[in-house]
């Protein structure tokens, strides 16, 4: 789907993104490990901090400077409530993706922008301010990590693999079949997740509980261009303009690994919420 005319190219809003979230995060950093940080819970018991919405603010604050101020807003901290309108682009925003780790004091917490355009991500960045990492990507244009091109590993099957989940998920005896031996490690940051699947540094993952939008459409793009294959835990391909803005499922993989997990999560039902993995 090509930018139109007056719009910025692809490229152009990638690069807007790396600079909003590398701002961000030099501004809350000197939150982290602060034991004075104010936290509260949300309606859905999730913590929320101070960081949380001063990354917000800042994100918000350095793309409408830059002219962006007639596009949609979603945040899973603000959200102006009319995202997703035909012909116009949307950000969606996580300020800060892993906010229990962040509270923990561990470095991998993101913050994850990107660009939705008719249902479309065309544009994303995940950046790791604790580990200076800037996963970045524009539809096309292919991943990068620092600058520097990614792409997902050559692992052909399961047994062996490097997965990230809960080993509670993968080891609960209500599987038809047993899951083979694999090293499983698990981020708190969906995003990071799946950039570190762009990365190479894990085959895969799966997560089966709903994704907000702003969990999964960073990383999806990112990973889809260094050469994942991603989707929900059905196979379907993802949207990110629907109502509510979520994805039911999300499997993200190498693409000699994807069609083996996809077999073995064919029988669940679309609606995930009843499962007690």
């Amino acid at each position: 789907m090509p930018a139109t005319d007056a719009a910025p190219s692809f490229a152009e809003e990638r690069d807007l993104l790396i600079g909003a979230a590398v701002e961000a995060g030099h501004a809350v950093m000197p939150l982290w490990r602060d034991c004075s940080l104010k936290v509260w819970s949300k309606e859905d018991d999730s913590p929320v901090s101070e960081a949380d919405m001063r990354a917000d603010q800042v994100l918000r604050e350095a793309i409408i400077s830059e002219g962006r101020g007639d596009y949609g807003w979603l945040s899973e901290e603000s959200w102006d409530g009319g995202a997703h309108r035909p012909g116009r682009r949307t950000f969606i925003v996580d300020p800060i993706d892993g906010t229990r780790a962040f509270l923990k004091g561990e470095d991998s917490f993101t913050i994850c922008l990107a660009v939705e355009q008719e249902g479309e991500i065309v544009a994303s960045v995940i950046y790791a301010p604790a580990r200076e990492e800037v996963f970045a990507a524009a539809l096309g244009e292919g991943a990068t990590l620092n600058g520097q091109p990614i792409e997902v590993s050559s692992c052909q099957g399961l047994e062996g693999c490097r997965m990230l989940g809960t080993k509670r998920m993968f080891g609960h005896p209500d599987w038809p079949e047993r899951w083979p031996e694999m090293s499983i490690g698990y981020k708190n940051s969906t995003s990071y997740r799946l950039a570190c699947i762009a990365a190479g540094r894990y085959d895969g993952t799966v997560a089966l509980t709903p994704k907000p939008d702003w969990d999964a459409a960073p990383g999806a793009l990112i990973a889809a261009e260094a050469g994942a294959q991603v989707s929900d835990h059905l196979g379907r391909p993802f949207r990110f303009d629907r109502r509510p803005p979520e994805q039911p499922g999300l499997v993200c993989a190498a693409p000699g690994l994807y069609p083996e997990i996809i077999e073995r999560l064919s029988h669940l039902p679309e609606d995930l919420r009843s499962l007690s993995v």
